[in-house]
């Protein structure tokens, strides 16, 4: 594949994914504004991820790349739960997870720049998490690991422990339903 692809994320976790199927992407982050204007988790994702692409598409106008932008939420009870700012609200956004479902959002846009073309979707996977004590709440926020993940875990790490099950993509889970992706980019003939 001659093809570059350009991930509009620092995200490790992406990067990561998208190694695993064996494409080496060039990391540029975005910088575009992360303001929502939707309540709805999966029309912000998708509106999210498209704004990240079209920020780091402006500088590979007419190339032949694909720019991948991406965001994920978590959602309960219709609330997006974004990434804690704090360790209280990590123990209260994980006080609220624990028990029960909740569901993960993450919206992909795919910008095609020699094609001119766009491709935006959202993915949701369904996540129960079992009970939980105050106590274990207060030790995994204690290791660090929630404060940069929406809903505040990580589902590849330590909080793998309290996952009782999943239905649908568990990489979308992690930060990109990368399978999803693959499938776009072999529909255009650029993987195989």
């Amino acid at each position: 594949m001659n093809i570059k692809i350009i991930l509009a994320s620092g995200s490790p976790r992406r990067r990561e994914l998208l190694h695993q199927v064996g494409l080496t992407p060039e990391i540029v982050p975005s910088q575009a504004d992360e303001t929502i204007t939707s309540t709805e988790p999966d029309q912000v994702v998708m509106e999210l991820s498209a704004r990240k692409a079209k920020e780091v598409a402006a500088g590979y106008q007419g190339q032949d790349a694909v720019i991948i932008g991406a965001d994920t939420v978590v959602a309960a009870d219709g609330r997006i739960l974004g990434k804690p700012r704090t360790r209280e609200e990590a123990a209260a956004m994980l006080k609220l997870l624990q028990g029960r479902h909740h569901q993960v959002y993450t919206g992909v846009t795919m910008i095609f720049a020699g094609l001119g073309e766009q491709c935006t979707f959202a993915e949701r996977t369904d996540v129960q998490v079992f009970p939980m004590t105050r106590q274990q709440i207060e030790n995994y926020v204690a290791t660090g690991e929630p404060m940069d993940k929406a809903g505040a875990y990580g589902i590849q790490g330590r909080f793998a422990a309290y996952i009782q099950g999943i239905s649908g993509d568990y990489n979308n889970v992690v930060g990109l339903p990368v399978g999803r992706v693959c499938q776009e980019l072999a529909g255009r003939g650029m993987m195989g």
